[in-house]
């Protein structure tokens, strides 16, 4: 898996990005990370806004100097402004985009950031990931077996290769500076007509293949794969081997970073998710606490959860069901 290494800057740089639409969420995550990382001695987060309103960064300020933090919310503007070309997001958000730029608006001092999701939970210290060493890869993240074959294929990868979620990215800036990353990221979008079906998380995959470092899974842990074995996900790609069964059932146990990834978001009226009330406690300790539950989805919600158990039971019937339906959920969003 990887060494670690004794990180010897002071402060430990956290970066989040997001908008008007993603800030309950944003203080959710924040909350439970600022709670679970006392230990750590000099932290600053980095929220990257994408056109957030004076209120809601206030709030999330107050909230980090509350438990004596540091905060900097540095402004991204009009995102799609930042391309040389047009841009399609299939649907995603398009703040999503907004992590591809850290390097080039936060402050040259910044060389190494931890950069997580919106719609995370840490449920631990953080700082063994900080200090995770990354040898000669430009990031670090966490392997996604069960992403779409379209989606690998259109990057040019194969169905055994790596192929990594970009919820949390412990990122090397001082090497993204000096070796141009994001120039290399703008120019492999463009070349696929800035439309790949994961945007940012595609983009980072294939230009910058082979030097990502994999990073165990404990440290963004998906909530669905709590019904997926380990034998499913290595048969989906080989190259999860390289995480190991060990730990998967380690990250299954006691995960430090839990990701709401899927459409069994805990702000949705009706979800089931097993980790909601985590999102639910944290939430509640924030300025947006009793914000509404989305509603509309409740038949969904509960074809989801039976989803979910039938994946304990039967694997492959989620794995038919993704590979004919998945691409059609996300290419019927209209969000952005």
């Amino acid at each position: 898996m990887g060494a670690i290494m004794k990180w010897n800057k002071e402060t430990v740089n956290i970066i989040y990005a997001s908008n008007d639409g993603y800030a309950g969420h944003l203080a959710a995550s924040l909350v439970s990370l600022l709670e679970n990382n006392r230990q750590i001695p000099h932290m600053h987060v980095y929220v990257l806004s994408v056109n957030m309103c004076g209120l809601y960064k206030e709030r999330l300020r107050r909230m980090a100097e509350g438990y004596g933090r540091g905060f900097t919310a540095v402004e991204l503007g009009d995102l799609k402004q930042r391309f040389t070309y047009d841009i399609d997001t299939r649907g995603f958000d398009i703040s999503a985009m907004g992590r591809l730029f850290a390097a080039e608006v936060l402050p040259e001092t910044v060389e190494r950031a931890l950069y997580l999701d919106c719609d995370t939970i840490v449920c631990g210290s953080i700082l063994p990931l900080y200090e995770w060493d990354l040898g000669d890869c430009l990031v670090g993240m966490v392997m996604e077996p069960t992403v779409y074959g379209e989606m690998k294929e259109a990057l040019g990868m194969g169905r055994d290769d790596a192929y990594y979620n970009s919820g949390v990215l412990l990122i090397a800036l001082g090497r993204w500076r000096r070796e141009r990353v994001l120039t290399r990221l703008l120019d492999f979008y463009g070349a696929h007509a800035g439309r790949l079906f994961a945007c940012d998380q595609d983009t980072i995959n294939g230009a910058l293949r082979g030097q990502i470092r994999t990073l165990p899974p404990k440290y963004n842990f998906f909530t669905n794969y709590r019904y997926f074995r380990y034998d499913t996900l290595y048969g989906l790609c080989r190259a999860y081997e390289e995480v190991g069964r060990e730990a998967f059932a380690e990250a299954k146990r006691y995960p430090v970073v839990l990701h709401y990834l899927g459409d069994e978001r805990p702000w949705i009226a009706g979800n089931r998710n097993h980790y909601r009330k985590l999102y639910e406690t944290y939430l509640d300790r924030t300025p947006w606490k009793g914000t509404p539950k989305q509603t509309g989805k409740e038949l969904y919600m509960f074809l989801w959860w039976g989803l979910n158990k039938a994946t304990l039971l039967c694997p492959g019937l989620r794995l038919w069901i993704s590979r004919r339906f998945g691409m059609k959920v996300i290419d019927a969003r209209k969000k952005s």
